[in-house]
């Protein structure tokens, strides 16, 4: 992360000036329609454009929040596992209607969890009222609703707001939340306690890879395009990406897209259960990790080559639950 500020400030010193003032009127020198104070004569100035003032900005909150983060996690006693950032997991609201093939959380529903109270009838959206007697402790990073999507356009509004104020009750816990559908978190943005960290998945810049046209469609999520824009529109300090699993993509706009939005961190990996997904070549994925590497911190999850590259491609799609 300091890298990329590093690389604009240097940007910023090469273009130095030195001041002098070869004409004066109304108290103001007047040089090549650059106006300046008087009391910048014989000084070393710097000239930086708005477009970079908000870059370096952006970048500045983004190590100030991470370094909020980290700290707070260090200093706690459950921070000793630095690279199992999360605690412990929190179901208030499960279920999610994406129909995503590649979902865990549906998959263990449908099969070992299906005879549970909370899907025997599948995979389908509930509140779980008793989750609300969880207490937190100080430092923990808890993951809300793991196994669904608390921000689903289908989640009624009081669900939500009945959790966001139960995480108000543990100012000293720190709440990680992720969807599919960060336009949600607009809607409640001056709700969200501050220890809230707002994440949403983006797997690729590609929209074609969940729109009806492709098959098998990944998902009936919104398209990465919405989730982008979404999250680079949300002002909030603490937001992260999780760019897992990973799809194929095209560098420089997933890049920028990744810039733009401006995480503290962001996870990347691939998927863990062999569904054959249009994955992209490891080296791609290699150069990706170091270009959001120079704005932000990356934590890499399963790195491996794609599907298609090994000598031993996987033979056998795995049976999506509830299907024949």
């Amino acid at each position: 992360m300091w890298d990329g500020v590093r690389v604009l400030v240097e940007t910023i010193r090469r273009r130095a000036y030195s001041v002098t003032c070869h004409r004066k009127s109304d108290n103001k020198c007047r040089q090549a329609k650059v106006y300046v104070d008087p009391a910048f004569v014989g000084k070393k100035v710097y000239v930086i454009t708005d477009a970079e003032l908000s870059e370096l900005k952006k970048r500045l909150e983004s190590l100030d929040a991470a370094r909020r983060f980290f700290a707070a996690i260090l200093s706690a006693e459950a921070g000793s596992r630095m690279f199992n950032i999360v605690s412990r997991t929190w179901n208030p609201v499960t279920g999610c209607r994406y129909n995503c093939i590649y979902c865990w959380a549906r998959q263990l529903a449908l099969t070992k969890l299906r005879s549970s109270p909370r899907y025997r009838h599948g995979f389908k959206p509930r509140l779980n009222p008793e989750e609300f007697r969880r207490r937190f402790k100080p430092g923990e990073v808890v993951f809300v609703s793991d196994m669904g999507d608390l921000w689903g356009e289908w989640i009624p509004s009081k669900w939500i707001r009945r959790v966001l104020a139960h995480i108000s009750k543990f100012p000293y816990t720190w709440f990680l939340f992720l969807t599919k559908n960060p336009d949600r978190y607009h809607e409640f943005i001056d709700e969200m306690p501050e220890n809230s960290i707002l994440g949403a998945t983006i797997e690729t810049n590609r929209d074609y890879y969940f729109q009806e046209g492709y098959y098998p469609r990944i998902a009936q999520a919104p398209l990465p395009s919405r989730r982008y824009k979404a999250m680079k529109t949300l002002r909030w300090p603490l937001k992260f990406i999780s760019i897992e699993p990973i799809m194929d993509f095209d560098l420089d706009t997933f890049t920028n897209w990744i810039r733009e939005i401006a995480p503290f961190m962001v996870y990347i990996g691939y998927d863990n259960y062999n569904w054959r997904l249009p994955e992209p070549p490891l080296a791609k994925t290699h150069k990706l990790i170091k270009n959001i590497g120079d704005f932000t911190l990356v934590l890499k999850k399963t790195i491996r080559p794609a599907w298609n590259e090994t000598l031993d491609p996987y033979t056998k799609v795995p049976k999506i639950a509830g299907k024949a």
